[in-house]
């Protein structure tokens, strides 16, 4: 397995290249870069600036393996209005377009809502609209993402869709498509159920994985917390990963400080060493 980060580990206003900067310092060999709708990096970013980021990457040795994106909660790619639906799927065609520029492996995508709690006014959908919905949704870029050579991962995410294993599973089948699979992310599977649970039972459709803690006890999205000081029971997924074959990135979400918010990135990849006993004597 490989370690990575993910782009939102760092200060809000770090621009990429800082971030490939950070990641190289703290011993990441991966990072997974965020597109935005506008900005430095950006469904108005240019072929020539992303080469020149890959460019940059390539010189420090970071591979930029995936990327991320929330467009697919700001435009639901299962609302119940066709034309932000059609937002979504865009975006997404132009996620998996800048990946390719970038040399990425993966795009991490959300698939939609049923509703979620941490978007002001957020849309309530019903569940089986938002199920076929996503069927069609995905079933139209699995094509796209073949094309470009580029695999979808669908992440699990607290938005009322897909919460649980074996439902993620006969999606990821009735799409099927060797293109997309499952985005596999630890902490977020820690609110409803157990995540070597559910990295068994998704087995080999697992594309990517984020590592994260978290605290069942208040709960909420303040239980986010460090790594190794949550309720996680890492010996017992990386003994789920090593069982299903898994031997790709795993990539560090976690909260920067407040202060000094860099040294959040360097204590992750200490954590993660020693949760996947990398670099150790």
């Amino acid at each position: 397995m490989k370690k990575g980060i993910n782009f939102w580990s760092f200060a809000p206003g770090t621009s990429p290249e800082e971030a490939l900067q950070l990641s190289h310092s703290a011993g990441f060999e991966g990072l997974e870069l965020v597109l935005a709708e506008t900005g430095e990096l950006s469904l108005e970013s240019s072929p020539h600036e992303l080469r020149v980021l890959r460019a940059r990457a390539e010189d420090l040795g970071v591979e930029i393996h995936s990327l991320a994106t929330m467009l697919q909660l700001q435009y639901n790619l299962v609302s119940d209005n066709p034309v932000i639906r059609q937002k979504a799927v865009d975006a997404t065609k132009v996620q998996i377009e800048t990946a390719k520029v970038l040399g990425a492996e993966t795009v991490l995508v959300v698939p939609g809502y049923v509703g979620v709690d941490f978007i002001p006014d957020a849309e309530t959908v019903r569940y089986d609209y938002a199920y076929d919905r996503a069927l069609d949704a995905f079933r139209e870029l699995a094509p796209f993402a073949e094309a470009a050579g580029i695999r979808i991962g669908v992440e699990n995410v607290w938005n009322r869709f897909l919460t649980t294993p074996r439902e993620m599973r006969e999606f990821l089948d009735e799409v099927g498509s060797h293109y997309v699979g499952s985005y596999f992310d630890i902490g977020n599977a820690l609110g409803t159920g157990f995540p070597e649970q559910w990295i068994e039972i998704l087995g080999h459709r697992i594309v990517k994985v984020h590592v994260k803690d978290y605290r069942t006890n208040p709960g909420g999205l303040s239980s986010f917390v460090d790594l190794l000081s949550g309720d996680v029971n890492f010996p017992e997924v990386l003994r789920a990963l090593t069982k299903v074959g898994f031997n790709d990135y795993c990539s560090a979400e976690v909260t920067p400080y407040r202060w000094h918010p860099e040294q959040s990135a360097y204590n992750a990849s200490a954590s993660m060493d020693r949760i996947f006993g990398w670099n150790q004597n």
